[in-house]
């Protein structure tokens, strides 16, 4: 994965932003939408498309486009910064493949210990019982 190619293919967008902030959010478009199309990106190999597509399957549209928005800030240009700084992370954790798992093998000292505790709770349990006087 190549952060400048990927930067390049980005595509943003500045909206007016929603909620409190009286006549700067009527008059300033500090929004920031950002799009990216998975399946023409030139940057990502076919088997990094694949896994984003899998990954990030639930915030993908129909058509593979990534969109992320952010209005945490009052300036475009740090909503700007905030959005491109989540979407890399963002691509960053779905490229990531996790280790594959390997059982351990259990020891024998601890299957001996393990039966040797079960015997103990049967005898235990054995001297409760009311003795047989037959």
């Amino acid at each position: 994965m190549e952060n400048e190619k990927i930067l390049s293919e980005l595509s943003f967008k500045a909206v007016r932003s929603s909620g409190a902030g009286g006549q700067n959010v009527n008059k300033v478009s500090s929004k920031v939408v950002l799009t990216f199309d998975v399946q023409h990106s030139q940057a990502l190999t076919e088997e990094e498309k694949l896994l984003i597509e899998t990954k990030l399957s639930s915030r993908l549209t129909t058509d593979a486009v990534l969109i992320l928005n952010c209005d945490e800030d009052r300036s475009q240009f740090r909503n700007k910064e905030i959005v491109i700084k989540r979407f890399l992370e963002l691509i960053k954790n779905a490229l990531l493949i996790p280790k594959e798992r390997k059982a351990t093998k259990i020891p024998k000292s601890v299957i001996r210990k393990r039966i040797k505790d079960k015997k103990n709770v049967s005898e235990v349990k054995k001297n409760r019982r009311r003795p047989n006087l037959d």
